[in-house]
């Protein structure tokens, strides 16, 4: 079958790679719709597993069954998970299933950016994979996942009906934090970003303001567009130093600041523990999402409380996902880039 390699960001090679066989308690499912995540253009992080395949936001269709399974049949339409919990270890029975070290093992094989991937067993028990409804398009289910993370982290920081919220970076992750946001019924909602397109983009997803990150007094902006209040949460979903800055002279007295987007190891940042005692600040990080994240997520998309269709910009061949990885990683011209492996 075919796939596409991953080499480091500027080499995504078009390859072929021996279609997996599935055992028992598998799935082999054909991939409709693959998702190019943020995650997936962090080199830093990516390169030390390369080569690889990569693409965990993935819908399709079902079409072998391994022996013993009961729960899907062949061209049955699915949405599923790359990492799963076991749900019983102590940081899954506090809810922390994110932090279980079953999730951080977990994977199927290979990943989304390819023709086949067989969904272990393992992922089929522990709730990783989850049956499609009929209306909701294999495009739509590529963001159950990414969804599904943001349901999480706004749930940690306990986002209420009215909260003002600030959003810092306003790719992909940062507009499904607008979406849902203002799905909740947040109140004043402002976001930045550097890329024209996103800017708007944001405007679109509910941001009452949108602003370019780089410009000279932007936080003073936002402040001014949320009544001179600051924020009772800033979730920051673009890395480095002069954001978390901005982050913590944003947030409010008593809210709250979450780190949504990965930094490399070597980015450090001092800034005053007396500050954020003083104020009683509350700063939080969220990765991933849990089984029941992913299904809160697909309601969510299944009756259009958060619509994503319209940040769907480009949809490629598998031989031009070295050309959707160029796209996502400039962020100029695209907001979501979806890879379709079977067309």
């Amino acid at each position: 079958m075919r796939v596409a390699m991953y080499y480091h960001n500027e080499e995504v090679r078009l390859e072929n790679m021996t279609k997996p066989k599935i055992g028992v308690g598998d799935l082999m499912v054909k991939v409709a719709a693959s998702g190019i995540c943020g995650s997936d253009l962090m080199e830093w992080y990516r390169i030390k597993k390369a080569p690889c395949v990569l693409g965990h936001e993935v819908s399709g269709e079902v079409t072998e069954v391994g022996e013993g399974v009961t729960r899907f049949d062949v061209g049955d339409r699915v949405v599923f998970t790359h990492h799963v919990p076991c749900n019983d270890c102590s940081y899954c029975m506090r809810g922390e299933h994110t932090l279980c070290e079953t999730i951080h093992s977990t994977f199927f094989d290979p990943g989304g950016f390819a023709e086949y991937i067989r969904v272990p067993k393992i992922n089929l028990d522990k709730g990783g994979v989850i049956p499609l409804p009929s209306d909701v398009s294999f495009d739509v289910a590529t963001f159950v996942e990414p969804l599904g993370c943001v349901i999480r982290g706004q749930r940690k920081i306990g986002m209420y009906p009215g909260d003002s919220v600030l959003v810092l970076g306003s790719g992909m992750a940062g507009l499904l934090n607008i979406r849902l946001a203002s799905s909740m019924g947040a109140g004043c909602i402002v976001a930045t970003d550097i890329h024209p397109i996103r800017i708007q983009a944001a405007l679109d997803s509910g941001a009452y303001e949108a602003y370019n990150g780089l410009q000279e007094e932007v936080i003073e902006r936002a402040i001014s567009a949320n009544n001179n209040k600051k924020f009772d949460h800033v979730i920051v979903c673009a890395p480095g130093e002069k954001i978390f800055e901005q982050a913590l002279s944003s947030v409010t007295l008593g809210g709250s600041i979450m780190l949504y987007a990965f930094s490399a190891p070597e980015v450090k940042f001092t800034f005053s523990l007396h500050d954020v005692f003083s104020q009683g600040i509350t700063i939080r990080s969220t990765y991933g999402a849990s089984p029941m994240d992913l299904m809160q997520a697909l309601e969510l998309l299944h009756y259009k409380k958060v619509v994503v269709s319209d940040l769907i910009t480009h949809k490629l061949a598998l031989e031009d996902v070295s050309w959707g990885f160029r796209l996502a990683s400039d962020g100029s011209e695209s907001l979501k880039v979806i890879i379709e492996p079977n067309k």
